[in-house]
């Protein structure tokens, strides 16, 4: 039953990209506050969606490298 709450979590858009734990595996010389991860989370998502419209408008579905 968890199963069906995660996956129709992840079709809302509900759930992080990030990991938290990661990004403070990445953070070596700093502590990593608990404003940054929504303010990363943010940025992620606003990065993929400027490379959807970039494929998009290139007539592509698939998204490369260079559109980020």
């Amino acid at each position: 039953m968890a199963a069906k709450k995660k996956a129709g979590a992840a079709k809302k858009g509900d759930s992080m990209i990030i990991s938290k734990s990661r990004v403070k595996a990445a953070a070596k010389k700093c502590n990593v506050g608990s404003e940054f991860y929504g303010a990363l989370e943010a940025h992620v998502r606003s990065v993929i969606a400027q490379a959807e419209a970039r494929a998009g408008a290139n007539g592509r579905k698939t998204l490369r490298p260079y559109d980020v």
